[in-house]
């Protein structure tokens, strides 16, 4: 089924390592973007907005959340453009502060260059992004902060990474004993009482089958909830397949280097039943068997 985006937005699919960007024009001839893909990708971020703004000026960034692969592009792209940066509410003063121990980069093994919000967004808030109203939903689950934006006259949602087409984001507070489930299954039912027409995912294509997309999700949610251990071991796969995306080739004692110390990777390695060193050996082996990864003698490769 195809989908027509009202004239003021326009989508850039990008990957893993970064997340998709919505650009929006402004009836006052400037531009709005939500997320900025991953610190790797940010020259080609700003390339690729550069070329669709087209003399536009970039005014406002906004943030679903603070996860790198969605807010890794702020500096690049407010440094460039001299657009102001709004993230959500619950994340604002770790931004302003750069509170490493907390954000979610140092503990995942990350990186995002440091940038510094210029306000905030709120659920229940509403935000005017080329020319259409969006409401602000909040969207705990995958991260407590995360928001999703929702027009209700065009029924399109910008789901972030509550919703993908064939899933939804690793619940990461469960790997720190902390509730995600719960939350993630409300964020589900919420989405299925908006009802949007066109969901715009965190990552991969745009889909219009929302009764699809929400039966995988809550299948996948009731397999992970069945055992925690199951979302453990997603998780660090998840993690290391990130860190390879980013150095797209490296030992596996550089890889521990990186991981062995990050926190989030220490939780999952334990709810796993794992040691560090073992959990990244188990992962790398199963990433491999997938074909995610490639492995030419002591070197991996991320195809």
């Amino acid at each position: 089924m195809t989908h027509t985006l009202p004239p003021s937005m326009r989508f850039i699919e990008r990957d893993w390592l970064s997340a998709n960007q919505i650009l929006f024009f402004e009836d006052d001839g400037s531009a709005s973007v939500v997320d900025t893909g991953y610190v790797k990708h940010a020259a080609l971020t700003c390339a690729l907005l550069e070329r669709m703004l087209n003399g536009r000026p970039l005014t406002r960034i906004l943030n679903t959340h603070l996860h790198s692969d969605h807010c890794g592009g702020n500096a690049a792209l407010a440094q460039r453009f001299g657009a102001e940066i709004l993230v959500p509410s619950g994340s604002y003063a770790l931004a302003r502060d750069w509170q490493l121990d907390t954000l979610s980069f140092t503990v995942t093994g990350q990186r995002c260059e440091r940038f510094v919000p210029s306000g905030s967004i709120s659920a229940g808030q509403q935000l005017n992004l080329g020319g259409i109203a969006w409401e602000v939903h909040a969207a705990a689950g995958h991260d407590p902060e995360s928001i999703m934006l929702y027009s209700p006259a065009y029924r399109i949602l910008i789901s972030a990474d509550a919703l993908w087409e064939d899933g939804f984001g690793v619940t990461f507070p469960e790997l720190s004993g902390e509730s995600g489930f719960q939350e993630q299954q409300e964020v589900l039912e919420q989405i299925e009482s908006l009802q949007p027409k066109i969901v715009i995912p965190g990552h991969g294509p745009i889909f219009v089958d929302l009764e699809s997309a929400l039966a995988r999700a809550r299948g996948r949610l009731a397999w992970l909830k069945d055992d925690p251990v199951r979302n453990a071991r997603y998780a660090l796969k998840v993690l290391v397949k990130f860190i390879m995306l980013d150095l797209e080739q490296a030992t596996e004692a550089q890889l521990f280097e990186r991981l062995g110390a990050a926190q989030i990777f220490r939780d999952a390695s334990a709810q796993a039943g794992l040691s560090s060193d073992h959990a990244l050996h188990w992962s790398l082996e199963s990433l491999v068997k997938a074909g995610a990864l490639q492995q030419q003698g002591g070197l991996l490769i991320s195809p």
